[in-house]
């Protein structure tokens, strides 16, 4: 006799597919246009994509941002919130609508807000735009760090 175990995700990939099977059948935007996710079975994505990752002193954002202004960005904290904001400008502005074949990249203003683990010292972050990567680091406030704590014996 085989055991059975529930898995959330699986349950709510098969509910996506159902739903999207569904939709198919209603109309025009049933199609591929109606998707609101950049891959099939994903989620739509915020803008830019980061990697958000720490060591024992910082914590460290890349965004992936190619095509900015550096002007145009700001980058501002409060307690342990990021804020990034900027302007993409349209590729070929010069170029007619009706020239277009195809026209996939986003363009326009974006704000993207990301939750850190812990507040930040303020005083110490720096942000490099460097090969369409925005590096961000953000040393960590003194509560955030972790303490060795000696062990008493008695």
């Amino acid at each position: 006799m085989a055991l059975w175990t529930f898995n959330p995700f699986a349950e709510m990939e098969a509910m996506r597919r159902e739903m999207d099977r569904i939709f198919r059948g209603f109309g025009p935007w049933g199609g591929p246009f109606f998707r609101a996710a950049f891959l099939p079975g994903r989620s739509a994505r915020q803008y830019p994509m980061i990697n958000l990752s720490e060591d024992r002193e910082n914590y460290y954002v890349e965004a992936l941002a190619p095509g900015i202004d550096p002007a145009s960005l700001e980058v501002t904290v409060a307690h342990n919130t990021l804020t990034i904001s900027g302007e993409k400008p349209a590729a070929g502005a010069d170029a007619k609508p009706e020239a277009f074949h195809r026209n996939e990249r986003a363009a326009g203003r974006f704000v993207r807000t990301i939750d850190l683990p812990s507040e930040v010292d303020d005083k110490g972050i720096r942000a490099d735009y460097k090969n369409g990567l925005l590096l961000i680091t953000l040393p960590k406030s003194e509560k955030a760090k972790p303490k060795q704590i000696a062990v008493q014996v008695g």
